[in-house]
């Protein structure tokens, strides 16, 4: 039952667009989940816009009340403070992002992704709104293969956590896959990874801006200035090469209206990032001419 005294939990709901979730149940995370992943993308923009943040997760909350997004870390732990005032039991986890097939299977010692799980009934569920074209809703944590949409995912035991989780994203998703443990984990366990991830040259935040959302019918992929949209109807691209197109993609793909941007700094964005996205033009043409 929503609780009226309680501001921020009522207008975070708002924000998803769900009057009253009623007591914990599985109908009910589901719809919480998907709300979450349709409204709130995963966006770095904060990282490229060079400001400050924190893990904190009622920084996270607010951000998400002004109508942005952020990352995995970011996501996952306002949401699981949503949860967890709404009574339901929550779990932090770490987890290892495989970024590609090509690269190897990532364990959680090197920039751990927050993932988090919730038991309901004796059952426990993968919940993950950090992946941004991701799960739609909730996966049993049992072995099997799973469809939402047009991607099919895949749970298994991980062979590089021993004792924890495989998960195998659709092969058309923006990772390979991730794996989790199934140890609990708390938010000391990402403070220390977290300036790597937004200042180091190295860091995928601070390569690309990327924005990404999840729906009932594919998901929505802005990486620089390439916009693509995956469903099951296929894999369409187009790049965005005016400031104008760019933003309007922001707002009206997105729903990020960027209130909370200056002009100067949206000048400084836009400049960055289409700088990037030709500097990543000049060297995919340099790769072309040498093979």
């Amino acid at each position: 039952m929503r609780r009226p005294h309680d501001r921020d939990l009522n207008t975070y709901l708002d924000r998803l667009e769900i009057r009253d979730p009623g007591e914990p149940s599985l109908d009910a995370l589901r719809a919480l989940h998907r709300a979450h992943v349709e409204r709130v993308p995963y966006e770095t923009l904060e990282v490229q816009l060079g400001r400050r943040i924190t893990l904190d997760p009622r920084e996270s909350i607010d951000r998400i009340l002004r109508g942005r997004g952020g990352y995995c870390v970011q996501l996952n732990g306002a949401f699981a403070t949503l949860l967890t005032a709404l009574g339901y039991d929550v779990t932090w986890h770490r987890a290892g992002v495989q970024a590609s097939r090509r690269a190897p299977a990532s364990g959680v010692s090197f920039a751990p992704h927050l993932a988090l799980s919730v038991t309901l009934d004796g059952q426990s569920w993968l919940v993950d709104i950090g992946l941004g074209d991701g799960l739609l809703e909730p996966l049993p944590l049992r072995e099997g293969a799973y469809r939402q949409g047009p991607f099919e995912f895949r749970l298994s035991a991980s062979v590089v956590e021993p004792g924890g989780w495989r998960f195998d994203h659709d092969p058309r998703g923006s990772i390979a896959g991730l794996d989790m443990e199934t140890e609990p984990a708390t938010a000391v366990d990402f403070v220390e990874w977290h300036p790597y991830l937004c200042t180091s040259p190295e860091s995928r935040l601070v390569r690309a801006a990327v924005v990404l959302r999840r729906d009932a019918t594919g998901a929505d992929a802005l990486v620089g200035c390439m916009l693509r949209r995956v469903s099951g109807e296929g894999t369409s691209e187009v790049e965005l090469a005016t400031r104008a197109d760019w933003y309007d993609a922001l707002a009206s793909v997105f729903g990020l209206h960027l209130g909370d941007v200056n002009a100067k700094d949206r000048a400084a964005l836009w400049a960055k990032v289409r700088g990037a996205h030709e500097a990543w033009q000049e060297r995919k043409a340099a790769v072309a001419m040498a093979s």
